[in-house]
């Protein structure tokens, strides 16, 4: 699962990371700016952060730890 951070400080709430999401892992709204909503949706394109005029947003893969099969 992608894990993605808004940097609310840097973020000025424009919204075009929502509407460049080809997955619509953001919601947006103009009081709180965008939210990650669908996380598990991400495909790891990076256009949300390509795009982003305040370089607010950093996607990275959240990998759990755990036992491998045998």
């Amino acid at each position: 699962m992608a894990k993605i951070e808004i940097d609310q400080i840097l973020c000025k709430k424009c919204g075009i990371c929502a509407f460049v999401c080809p997955k619509k892992v953001f919601e947006f709204n103009e009081l709180e700016g965008p939210q990650v909503v669908r996380p598990v949706d991400c495909i790891y394109c990076d256009m949300c952060v390509m795009v982003c005029p305040d370089m607010a947003i950093d996607i990275s893969n959240e990998i759990k730890e755990g036992k491998p099969n045998k």
